[in-house]
């Protein structure tokens, strides 16, 4: 005789609610096993003298919720094998938030077990009776356990189940609030349908693990909303808004642009976005980076109109690299350390251009320079890049030498008075001053920014104590703004 598994679902805990069919096979089983007899149905055993095997034991003997699900499903087949017919029932409809069927359903199979599920009325019934939402309204189903914020659409009536206890509350709550605002009103219901027992209460979210009642029957319930705040935190509300903006019936000035018209404006608002670094601004980084991902959106959408690409596209591509590109996190590679990731990276992006038709040998090695970066910025990679393959000194003296020697040949092109020298000379110079930049592993640009910003800071102080002494810069000196200059850099 084939080894079979019957799994009966007990329904919600009202015992009036549990079907006649199941009882029957209940009371006619040898062998009956429950995950739980902390359930309200429980009582119909001990009043009829059925007796169970209940796997509560395997809750306080092991670390996780998946490791007891396992360890279920393995005792459940290994009786079955035993050739002894095995009912095991569960809370609720055995298909709904039950992992240990769903581990049933893949192994059954594999091992030589039928497998009968027979369903119960599910906490949804309850939910969507008790609570008051129909839900083809839009609804989804998800578990405390697992929640992310990435699976939070507001739009839809959420259920939130397996809500056991404060602590579960309290994750659920700080996940709630990446999408809600901190007073977002959502309900808790408790024992839903099970006469004397059944409690629904509806709290702000910061409220949410304040509950001193959670357990087994506990679900939270967030309204579906349709409200302009939370829809304004979804990625879909701006593309939304992107594609009206350029749509006919949308901003003419939006309209009229094209990739060239706003080109500027993807520079001005990352030298803006990086502004906001320097000074370490959050409300400035808030507002910055929103302005960089505009241009990113309104571009894409410019694509999307006539069929190119879209958004979704950029995202899908960005992420297949970034999965691509790191297979010492998503793959079967290791890495140390930074180094060994880096080296990572830039093998997987010579497998890219291998795969897609380019040979990395016959380029050359300074391809892959955007040619409208900025020259301080350009020269520090071309000297990378060049470094990578030994075209480089082995320590940082020849390199200070070098300094020395295009700043005495600048000084000859400033006496020879040939302007064309002079801006060659200049170069050759920052190109060697660059190139130092590298041997102390101080980023050029970097650099510069923090000397600007240090520049403009004296420079203030200055302009600050001559208003205080109500003068201007025609009523002092250099040798006073020296004099000032000095008091400044003794300001921390």
């Amino acid at each position: 005789m084939q080894p079979s598994i019957t799994v009966v679902g007990l329904g919600t805990g009202d015992v009036d609610q549990l079907t006649i069919g199941i009882w029957r096979r209940l009371q006619a089983a040898e062998h009956r096993y429950v995950r739980t007899d902390k359930h309200p149905t429980m009582r119909l055993f001990n009043e009829h003298q059925l007796s169970y095997t209940s796997f509560d034991y395997l809750y306080e003997e092991l670390d996780s919720f998946p490791d007891v699900y396992a360890a279920i499903a393995e005792a459940l087949l290994a009786r079955a094998a035993e050739g002894q017919p095995v009912v095991y029932a569960v809370p609720g409809h055995p298909m709904v938030a039950e992992r240990t069927v769903q581990l049933l359903r893949e192994r059954c199979p594999q091992e030589g077990v039928a497998l009968t599920v027979l369903g119960g009325e599910s906490f949804l019934d309850q939910a969507f009776t008790r609570l008051g939402f129909d839900p083809i309204e839009g609804f989804q189903l998800l578990d405390a356990a697992e929640l992310k914020p990435s699976l939070l659409q507001p739009k839809l009536h959420t259920l939130i189940g397996q809500v056991y206890d404060e602590y579960t509350a309290s994750d659920v709550k700080l996940t709630l609030m990446e999408r809600y605002p901190d007073d977002h009103p959502v309900t808790i219901g408790h024992a839903l349908g099970v006469p004397g027992e059944e409690r629904i209460i509806t709290v702000p979210l910061y409220e949410l693990d304040r509950i001193q009642e959670y357990g087994n029957l506990s679900l939270i319930w967030i309204p579906q909303s349709n409200g302009e705040a939370l829809q304004n935190r979804s990625f879909d509300r701006l593309h939304e808004i992107v594609a009206i903006l350029r749509s006919p019936e949308g901003c003419p000035w939006d309209r009229e642009q094209t990739h060239q018209s706003i080109r500027k404006n993807f520079i001005e608002e990352t030298y803006e976005a990086i502004e906001a670094l320097d000074n370490d601004d959050p409300d400035g980084m808030r507002e910055e980076f929103g302005d960089v991902i505009l241009q990113v959106m309104l571009h894409s959408q410019m694509e999307e109109e006539v069929g190119s690409f879209s958004i979704y596209d950029v995202i899908e591509t960005l992420n297949e690299k970034l999965l691509f590109r790191h297979p010492h996190v998503f793959g079967e590679e290791g890495a140390a350390d930074a180094q060994e990731a880096l080296q990572n990276w830039e093998q997987m992006k010579a497998e890219e251009k291998r795969r897609k038709g380019i040979d990395p040998a016959l380029q050359s090695k300074l391809d892959g320079i955007p040619p409208d970066l900025p020259a301080l910025m350009k020269a520090y990679k071309i000297q990378k890049k060049a470094a990578k393959v030994g075209f480089d000194w082995d320590d940082i003296n020849p390199v200070l030498d070098k300094i020395q020697e295009e700043l005495g040949e600048l000084r000859e092109a400033i006496d020879s008075k040939d302007a064309d020298e002079q801006a060659s000379e200049l170069g050759d110079l920052l190109f060697a001053v660059v190139n130092a930049s590298r041997f102390i592993h101080a980023d050029p640009e970097e650099a510069l920014a923090r000397t600007n910003q240090k520049f403009k800071k004296r420079f203030s102080y200055i302009e600050e104590q001559l208003r205080i002494s109500g003068r201007t810069f025609d009523q002092t000196d250099l040798t006073e703004m020296d004099r000032f200059w000095e008091e400044a850099k003794r300001i921390p």
